[in-house]
């Protein structure tokens, strides 16, 4: 079968356009995980010193200077670190202000009780929501990058690299959020602090339970001895294990979280679509006392049934 010219110019087209697209979302990639890599050699260039370096890394991280969680609001400090997001606590608070002001403006069209409402609703709920998100999506990269971390010490320790050397290692090679947290406990061994004091402050830092694991694998070398190359082998396949059941925990608790998500949405599309096809179907009789309190008990009872979902899906490893 012969292609005509015209043919022949449209493949040639679509070829060219697709090895476009590859060759940019892969120009793109690399530059995004080289950027990740040299954020802490970028903030090192800036700085004076180690002692500089180790400070200021501690307070993007929302840590004091000694790199202790802040005392006020225990929480709120245990999500900002777990987040990995730049703590600025200026623009934070313009930020919090803009999204206040924005709440209540929109609210007053619908009186005082609707910017008493929307504007703690933006103001406070928004930016903890994207604390969150942003804190599980970093544990979930830990999950997944710590492994390889781990088989890198002990690839450098089989070598006959010390401990630290070993840690830098992991802090220069690897991609955030991994990297940025194993540089900043060796800067702090060379700093100062013991390889037991800079792996615990990090698994207070991450907040992981395979973190944790980790770190309680480093106490009982210090203070037991042993073969430490052996012992993160170990950790490395145990942490891979747990990664592995998670994800089949959420397989099998995929229908289950399916089935919330459709039986939640499913009344606010129908009640969308009714305001828009219909808007005076409910408006002779949405002031009634007892459509309010009913569509009220409805929300509070669909709550109730999405927080139970959720525990009968929530399996932790």
């Amino acid at each position: 079968m012969s292609l005509d010219a015209r043919s022949l110019y449209l493949i040639l087209v679509f070829a060219a356009a697709f090895a476009a697209v590859q060759a940019a979302t892969g120009l793109l990639t690399t530059a995004r995980v080289k950027h990740q890599v040299n954020q802490r050699l970028k903030l090192a260039e800036r700085t004076g010193g180690l002692q500089d370096l180790v400070i200021e890394l501690r307070k993007r991280r929302g840590l004091t200077g000694s790199g202790d969680l802040k005392s006020k609001l225990a929480w709120l400090s245990h999500l900002v670190t777990r987040s990995g997001l730049s703590y600025a606590p200026r623009t934070w608070g313009l930020g919090v202000a803009g999204l206040f002001l924005a709440g209540a403006c929109l609210g007053a069209t619908r009186g005082w009780l609707g910017a008493a409402v929307l504007a703690p609703l933006l103001g406070l709920g928004l930016p903890l929501a994207v604390l969150k998100f942003a804190a599980a999506r970093r544990a979930r990269a830990l999950g997944q990058q710590l492994p390889q971390g781990l088989e890198i010490i002990v690839r450098s320790l089989e070598a006959g690299h010390p401990v630290p050397t070993a840690i830098a290692l992991v802090g220069r090679e690897m991609a955030d959020p991994i990297g940025s947290e194993f540089g900043m406990a060796s800067d702090e061994i060379a700093y100062g602090a013991t390889l037991e004091e800079a792996i615990g402050r990090m698994s207070q830092r991450c907040q992981h339970p395979d973190v944790d694991l980790f770190a309680a694998t480093i106490r009982l070398q210090e203070r037991a001895g042993g073969n430490l190359t052996g012992l993160l082998k170990l950790n490395a396949a145990t942490v891979r294990e747990r990664h592995r059941m998670r994800l089949k925990i959420k397989a099998a608790s995929s229908e289950g979280r399916m089935s919330a998500l459709i039986l939640t949405a499913a009344p606010f599309i129908a009640a969308g679509a009714v305001i828009l096809l219909a808007p005076d179907f409910y408006g002779e009789v949405i002031d009634e006392p007892f459509v309010r309190n009913g569509l009220i008990g409805m929300g509070l009872w669909m709550a109730m049934g999405n927080l139970v979902m959720r525990k009968m899906i929530d399996m932790r490893i």
